[in-house]
């Protein structure tokens, strides 16, 4: 295939703090504390654009410092923003504790994110799409959630593959799996995480909704199937720095290879080599 993916969600700037002992509740913990390029739709943008594949990002930010900055990035990395800027709103941010195993948390503030209009994603999708990927938090974002709807419908009316990522299990459950799986009827591919899995009723509810479900397993790996055919792939060795960012970068490793004609499990295969670099270093981005 040939075009650009279209990728609709979310930037933020990431707090990424990374404590140097355990927390010490009600006094201070001396830590490490690094700002970051970050939201997930923004994140799978840019590791798509260092994999060579020509990119476009649908988000809002606000019109402040942080979001001029965040857009300063963006076209450093080769993106493409066909988002807005709100003039009303913050730019979303996220602070991310890290703990001693490069596991992390995130505490976020969607900010300008759930501004996000469907006009903006009508605007950006045409016929050149090649793909759209479509992030869960602009779908469990009350605010984003009728533009991520409105990507959906695009994708479905262009007949074009596209792809969405479960992103969070707590919210996942917070909304229940019939909606969210209601919701994303038709996609091609659906990326979700063990948990988010879990979340959703197990593979065989979201076949229901998705044609291939693709688990990300951490250091087990990545699985693919379709229903009547499965194939996996091991996690590539990696020394993990933080896990910020890993799903998003296995996601763009994925949809690079199957763009260029890969099967799937060399797709699950580029998938993890891009994981295992993004686990590698500091912070969510190349």
């Amino acid at each position: 295939m040939t075009g650009s993916v279209v990728v609709v969600g979310d930037v933020m700037v990431d707090v990424v703090v990374v404590p140097e002992g355990p927390l010490a509740p009600g006094s201070d913990t001396p830590s490490q504390v690094h700002n970051m390029g970050g939201g997930s739709a923004a994140n799978t943008a840019c590791w798509l654009a260092s994999l060579g594949s020509p990119v476009t990002l649908v988000a809002a930010v606000g019109d402040d410092a942080l979001g001029r900055s965040a857009l300063t990035a963006l076209d450093g990395f080769g993106v493409t923003f066909a988002g807005q800027v709100e003039p009303k709103a913050a730019t979303g941010s996220c602070v991310v504790l890290i703990d001693s195993k490069g596991e992390r948390t995130m505490l976020p503030d969607r900010g300008a994110n759930e501004e996000l209009s469907p006009r903006a994603v009508e605007a950006a999708i045409d016929g050149d799409a090649a793909w759209i990927h479509v992030s869960g938090y602009a779908l469990l974002g009350a605010g984003s959630h009728p533009a991520a709807q409105a990507a959906m419908a695009a994708a479905r009316r262009l007949g074009r593959p596209w792809s969405v990522d479960a992103a969070s299990s707590a919210p996942l459950r917070a909304v229940g799996p019939s909606r969210f799986l209601r919701w994303i009827d038709g996609c091609t591919v659906l990326f979700a995480n063990d948990d988010e899995l879990d979340a959703l009723g197990g593979a065989g509810a979201a076949l229901g909704s998705a044609a291939e479900v693709v688990v990300k397993l951490g250091p087990a790996g990545a699985s693919w199937t379709d229903g009547s055919r499965t194939e996996s792939s091991p996690a590539a060795p990696a020394t993990v720095v933080d896990t910020i960012g890993a799903g998003d970068a296995f996601d763009a490793g994925f949809l690079a290879a199957r763009l260029s004609g890969a099967d799937p499990g060399a797709s699950l295969h580029a998938g993890a080599l891009t994981a295992a670099q993004a686990v590698s270093q500091r912070g969510a981005r190349p």
